[in-house]
């Protein structure tokens, strides 16, 4: 029987689909601080303090919430991104880059582990 070089093994995939349920979990938890910070954001209680700055602030606060929202944003992606890779792994396509169809480096993907991209494939986008 021929070995199929075109996928990781299924002892390399169960090493990746521990990496991601970990990151999925962090970035998770990095989630809720990025929305809880976002929801804490409407009142520190100045209200009354100094009217001359109240614009400032106002300015300030509409900044802060359009970058969490952009975090939150960014960080949903990501977790969708996370969890893709962990369908690709349960699909045995992990790890075969979408372009070339080889199969990306392993240590590309213990660094981005979602990666869809062999390093030859995205160095042809530039």
């Amino acid at each position: 029987m021929a070995v199929d070089t075109n996928r990781y093994s299924d002892k390399d995939l169960e090493e990746f689909k521990a990496l991601l349920k970990n990151k999925i979990n962090k970035a998770e938890r990095d989630l809720e601080l990025i929305k809880s910070a976002y929801m804490n954001d409407h009142d520190n209680g100045t209200d009354d303090t100094s009217p001359t700055f109240k614009a400032f602030e106002e300015g300030s606060a509409t900044m802060s919430k359009e970058a969490n929202s952009a975090l939150a944003i960014r960080q949903e992606k990501f977790i969708r991104d996370l969890k893709n890779a962990v369908i690709r792994i349960e699909n045995k396509t992990y790890g075969v880059c979408r372009v070339t169809g080889k199969l990306i480096n392993k240590e590309r993907l213990k660094l981005v582990p979602h990666a869809t991209l062999s390093i030859e494939a995205k160095n042809m986008q530039k």
